[in-house]
């Protein structure tokens, strides 16, 4: 993301005190202006005026990165991280955003109701195959005509990226910015073949950037 965007997004993750803890201002800047994934995702909802459910949101980055594009559609973001989801509301409160909601959600235990568009962005791997199958299942079942699923998740295709990528992901859930380890990162095939089976036309193509790690971006609407 450009400069001037990245650090308008960021100044509203600043603690509200000069001497308070910045971790979330300076994550949010590094990986904005670092990981392609939200310029990726902004364009594949570009248009797309269907409400949006974000699935494993964090702190809610998405929903800032939407507003500062000027798209304007309902937003409820969901994150099993109480402490994240109540950070991201009081953030999203700061700098205002609008038709903005976020709930603690355990993706492994059951979805809020929603019908529009989803975005499942670097979740999948913290699921077990079981539970990736029953959150696609559902995430496709919430479509609605003209809306899209857009998903960035880790692939594994025996690359040395997929290495590097398992060693992030440990490490993010030992220092606690992760809740868990992740179970499972599922094959390019697999994956093509269960959106085909779902009647979904899908891109999925490499979205690594300059990054290490072996991410992928997935758009996918009903064919």
């Amino acid at each position: 993301m450009e400069a001037a965007a990245a650090q308008g997004i960021a100044r509203a993750f600043l603690p509200e005190r000069t001497l308070g803890n910045r971790y979330d201002y300076y994550y949010t800047l590094t990986k904005l202006r670092t990981d392609p994934l939200y310029p990726g995702v902004l364009d594949a909802l570009r248009g797309v005026d269907a409400p949006l459910l974000d699935l494993g949101c964090g702190l809610g980055l998405l929903a800032h990165a939407l507003r500062r594009e000027g798209q304007r559609t309902d937003y409820l973001g969901v994150d099993i991280d109480a402490p994240k989801i109540e950070r991201a509301r009081r953030i999203a409160a700061r700098a205002a955003l609008a038709d903005v909601r976020f709930d603690v959600v355990d993706l492994a235990a059951g979805y809020p109701p929603h019908r529009g568009s989803v975005a499942i962005l670097d979740v999948l791997q913290f699921l077990t195959r079981d539970q990736q199958a029953t959150l696609l299942d559902a995430a496709t079942a919430m479509l609605a005509p003209g809306a899209v699923l857009v998903m960035r998740a880790a692939l594994d295709d025996g690359s040395a990226r997929i290495r590097r990528t398992r060693a992030g992901d440990r490490f993010a859930a030992l220092t606690g910015w992760m809740p868990d380890r992740p179970k499972h990162y599922p094959a390019v095939e697999d994956l093509r073949a269960r959106l085909d089976a779902a009647g979904l036309a899908a891109d999925i193509r490499p979205w690594f950037g300059n990054t290490p790690f072996n991410n992928w971006l997935v758009v996918a609407r009903k064919a």
